[in-house]
C-alpha cells in the first residue's frame, strides 16, 4: 500500500496535483492523505492560553476545512471510481511545512505530491515559498506538478546528477517504483566542468548504472553550462515526462534555488519535478 500526502488549498493548481497523483498510481493500491492547514489571519500572542474566543475560531476553521476536504474526497471518488484508492481528509491548525513533516513521520508516508505556482500566462514551474520550504525541510520524496499539466505517464525520466552522491537503493526506492510501474526510461545527464570525472565520481556513476540495472537508461555528457540551462536545453530536444533530482546540500541543487539569477531566468520545467532527499 503506497501512502501519498497531497497538500491542498482548494485551488485549481492543487486539484491538478491531486489528479496527477491519482493518475500516476492508477494501478497501485494507495492511501491519499488530503491535507489542508490553516491559521487565522490575525491572532494574539495569548492564542493558545487565555482566549476562549480564539479557541472557538480555531474550531470553526477546522470544521470548515474538514467539510471542504470531504467535498473534495467525494468529487475524486465520483470522478475516478478506483477501488484501489482511498482518500483520508486531514485538517490542522499548523504551518504547512511543520504539519507535513509530522505526517511523514507519523504515517510513514512514501511521497508528497503538490501543485505550485505558474508564471503568468505560462505553464512552467515557478517554485513558490511553500514548495521551496517543503522541498528543503521534509525528509520525503516530493513531486511538484506544474499548473495546467495534462497527465502523461512518466515514460521518459530526466535525471541530472553530478555523481557526487552514493546511489543507495533505499534513497531511490520511490523513483524506481514509479519507473517500474510505468516501464520508464532514464536519461541521466551530467554537466561537464571541463575536467575528467574523479575516481569518486566514476565509482558513483558505476553504482548508479548498477542501481538502474535492467531498466532502460542512457548517460549523457553535456557541455559546460548552467545546470538549469542544461535541463532546459535537453527538454527542447527530447521528450521528457518527469524530472528527478537529488537534494544534496554540497552540490548544485542548493545553488539552484539560492542563486538570484535563477529567479530572474526562470526554471522552465513544464513537467512534474521530483525531488529526492
Amino acid at each position: 500500500m503506497r501512502k501519498v500526502i497531497i497538500p491542498t488549498d482548494f485551488s485549481d493548481n492543487a486539484y491538478n496535483a491531486v489528479r496527477y497523483a491519482v493518475s500516476l498510481f492508477k494501478e497501485v493500491d494507495c492511501t491519499f492523505y488530503l491535507v489542508h492547514t490553516y491559521t487565522p489571519a490575525i491572532y494574539q500572542s495569548d492564542y493558545m492560553l487565555d482566549s476562549p474566543g480564539q479557541f472557538g475560531l480555531a474550531t470553526l476553521l477546522q470544521e470548515q476545512a474538514l467539510e471542504r476536504l470531504k467535498e473534495l474526497r467525494t468529487k475524486l471518488e465520483n470522478e475516478f471510481k478506483n477501488p484501489r484508492h482511498q482518500f483520508v481528509p486531514h485538517a490542522a491548525f499548523n504551518l504547512l511545512v511543520d504539519e507535513l513533516r509530522d505526517m511523514v513521520e507519523k504515517e510513514n508516508a512514501d511521497l508528497i505530491i503538490m501543485g505550485t505556482k505558474g508564471a503568468t500566462g505560462a505553464k512552467e514551474i515557478l517554485l513558490g515559498t511553500h514548495a521551496v520550504h517543503v522541498i528543503k525541510k521534509t525528509n520525503c520524496p516530493i513531486i511538484v506538478v506544474p499548473p495546467q499539466f495534462e497527465y502523461e505517464n512518466p515514460k521518459e525520466i530526466l535525471f541530472p546528477t553530478d555523481y557526487e552522491i552514493d546511489y543507495g537503493e533505499e534513497r531511490f526506492a520511490q523513483l524506481l517504483a514509479i519507473a517500474d510501474d510505468h516501464i520508464s526510461r532514464f536519461e541521466v545527464i551530467h554537466v561537464s566542468s571541463g575536467y575528467d570525472l574523479t575516481d569518486k565520481q566514476l565509482r558513483n556513476k558505476a553504482k548508479l548504472d548498477e542501481l538502474l540495472g535492467r531498466r532502460a537508461h542512457l548517460f549523457h555528457e553535456m557541455p559546460s553550462q548552467n545546470v538549469v540551462a542544461a535541463i532546459n536545453n535537453f527538454q527542447l530536444k527530447n521528450r521528457i515526462n518527469l524530472l528527478a533530482m537529488v537534494r544534496n546540500k554540497h552540490t548544485f541543487f542548493e545553488r539552484l534555488f539560492l542563486e538570484p539569477i535563477i529567479k530572474k531566468v526562470g526554471f522552465h520545467v513544464t513537467v512534474p519535478f521530483m525531488v529526492i532527499p
